[in-house]
């Protein structure tokens, strides 16, 4: 079966979002129907986060969140069955973004074997040296079709940038910014000059920015210098405001100025 990432880069490859959500958030039982709406709405990917419970990379609301479904009993083996169960229900690629302990407690082997079974594409682990995925796990993770998937930041040399671009695939994790996730009214000009730098580097895969994307302004700066966005925060606080997954779904694309289905 193709990887429905590539498909998607294939069809598509400006213009792009992308939605974060946390498994087992509000609900352990919310994640597969937060996945069906947004597709309806009309989002291209999902990033879905395995929660953990020092979530580094992950700002405030993230982190509430990841605390919230961990107090409802959301883990990594239980939300790759319910992916597993919905797959053939879902047409549109699936990200799984978490941290290295959990992946490594459950067992390299055993996480790509169930990840490919759930037909999700690819994998951010943020934590994942990459010098250690290429030594210990690019061949497994070849094996099992799925795409390992690196973050850069405007702190990274264009010489890693380059590695990184060679060693993953699927796309590159641009973060908007040095900091964790969160909300920022607009990108400032030093931000605007790094997606302008990546978007010159001629890399081999497309580049999603994340962080910091909450309106239409953020939005059309993104869209403007890399292939998409991936918005989590925004999302999360509409979710916990709404009174269901479609009306939240609804806020979200109507603050972007994106129109759902």
């Amino acid at each position: 079966m193709q990887n429905r990432l590539d498909e998607l880069f294939k069809r598509k490859d400006r213009q792009l979002l992308s939605i974060y959500l946390t498994a087992g958030f509000p609900r352990i039982d919310s994640t597969v129907p937060l996945i069906r709406s947004l597709e309806e709405a009309g989002a291209d990917f999902l990033e879905v986060g395995f929660p953990f419970s020092d979530p580094l990379a992950d700002g405030p609301v993230i982190q509430e969140t990841s605390s919230i479904a961990i107090r409802n009993g959301m883990n990594l083996r239980l939300l790759l069955g319910q992916l597993a169960g919905a797959r053939n229900g879902i047409s549109i690629p699936l990200i799984l973004m978490g941290y290295l302990n959990p992946v490594l407690q459950m067992g390299m082997g055993t996480f790509c074997r169930k990840t490919e079974e759930s037909g999700v594409s690819g994998v951010i682990i943020p934590d994942l040296p990459p010098e250690e995925y290429r030594d210990k796990y690019r061949e497994l993770f070849n094996r099992h079709k799925l795409h390992m998937i690196f973050l850069v930041t405007p702190g990274t040399t264009v010489e890693r940038i380059r590695m990184l671009d060679n060693l993953g695939s699927g796309f590159i994790y641009a973060v908007s910014a040095s900091s964790t996730t969160g909300r920022q009214e607009s990108f400032s000009r030093e931000q605007e000059q790094y997606l302008e730098k990546l978007g010159s580097l001629d890399l081999g895969n497309p580049v999603m920015t994340g962080f910091g994307i909450h309106n239409r302004n953020t939005l059309e700066t993104v869209w403007k210098h890399t292939s998409g966005a991936i918005i989590g925060t925004a999302y999360l606080k509409a979710l916990k405001e709404a009174g269901s997954p479609d009306e939240a779904a609804r806020s979200l694309f109507g603050r972007l100025g994106v129109a759902s289905r």
